[in-house]
């Protein structure tokens, strides 16, 4: 048989497969496309607030501290609320006067840098049960309402025996920035809020205290994690915490893990990439088998709707945060 006249034909080869490193970097590309379109809000206009009244710890969680403590906030809510109406910030101004109503409870109230706040819901004083939620990005005193809303269904659900904590304790990153990606802002909100359950274990030792972290609140968690004195720590709408399992938060609570059928972030890569001046991503899927969370059914619901009157996951959270042995589950992610 004669030989096959050779051809001119350029060689073609198959398409190299991009090394690690870059399919990490556009793992995290993809991470921040994603993030992007899902934006609501922007970072809140530079309103001006005085420094807020200096206080001691809580020493006891008794009505007459607690009176006291909320009445301190309350001055330095209606301060905050006169520099805006000075700015010419009329509904800065209009949603400060709301939050020093008499029936509101704030255990800390900064109003610099988009505000910072620790609002109670319920008895706090009579509590057998209190649940502290930590919210995650784009969270400020101009998208307060969020957090509020869900704080007051939870603490509905839960009953009058419970109270809800409401913890912004750090300025929250913006979905649409580079901080959403790191962990520099959970580093910042970490000590501050280990000082607070640490505290507020001091005065309430006998109370059953449940961690509730949504979106990048699961990082804010993680990173003060190890060895708070908390039944449970409930991630759900995470991105990640910054570990590859349970056992590197370094915690004695039961770490719950659930995420809505229709959130986005379930499109999010779980990874994470070391660049020479920070970190991107975060990691193990808290809801995968391999991080070792228990998992808990969290409906059908999307990004925002955990704490929904009504859903899923509203019950099972608070069936967690009760200390009811056995939640609706979910399957493995």
């Amino acid at each position: 048989m004669a030989p096959r006249p050779r051809t001119n034909r350029p060689r073609t080869s198959r398409p190299r497969r991009p090394g690690r490193p870059r399919r990490v970097l556009l793992a995290a590309l993809v991470t921040a496309s994603v993030a992007v379109p899902m934006s609501c809000a922007a970072r809140p206009a530079d309103v001006p607030a005085p420094a807020p009244t200096a206080v001691a710890p809580l020493r006891a969680a008794t009505p007459a501290a607690l009176d006291e403590r909320y009445a301190a906030s309350r001055d330095d809510i209606r301060a905050a609320e006169r520099a805006a109406a000075g700015h010419g910030d009329r509904k800065r101004a209009a949603a400060l006067r709301a939050m020093a109503g008499p029936a509101r409870h704030f255990l800390s109230f900064d109003g610099r840098d988009g505000g910072r706040t620790t609002e109670v819901f319920g008895d706090l004083a009579h509590a057998g049960r209190v649940a502290v939620l930590v919210p995650g990005s784009d969270t400020n005193l101009d998208t307060y309402g969020r957090l509020r809303a869900d704080a007051v269904a939870l603490r509905r659900e839960l009953g009058d025996r419970a109270a809800v904590v409401a913890w912004l304790g750090y300025a929250t990153p913006s979905t649409v920035g580079p901080e959403v990606l790191t962990a520099g802002r959970a580093d910042g909100a970490a000590p501050r809020l280990r000082r607070f359950l640490g505290e507020l274990d001091a005065v309430k030792p006998a109370a059953r205290t449940s961690l509730l972290c949504h979106s990048y609140g699961s990082v804010v968690c993680a990173r003060a994690a190890a060895g708070l004195r908390v039944a449970d720590i409930v991630l759900y709408g995470s991105p990640g915490t910054g570990t590859g399992n349970v056992r590197e938060l370094h915690t004695q609570a039961t770490v719950w893990a659930g995420r809505g059928a229709d959130d986005w972030i379930a499109g999010i890569p779980h990874v994470r990439l070391r660049l020479p001046f920070t970190t991107v991503g975060f990691g193990a899927d808290p809801v995968s088998k391999g991080f070792g969370a228990r998992t808990f059914d969290a409906g059908g619901g999307g990004h925002s709707d955990y704490l929904k009157p009504g859903s899923v996951s509203l019950r099972n959270i608070a069936r967690i945060v009760s200390g009811q042995p056995r939640p609706e589950e979910g399957g493995d992610a």
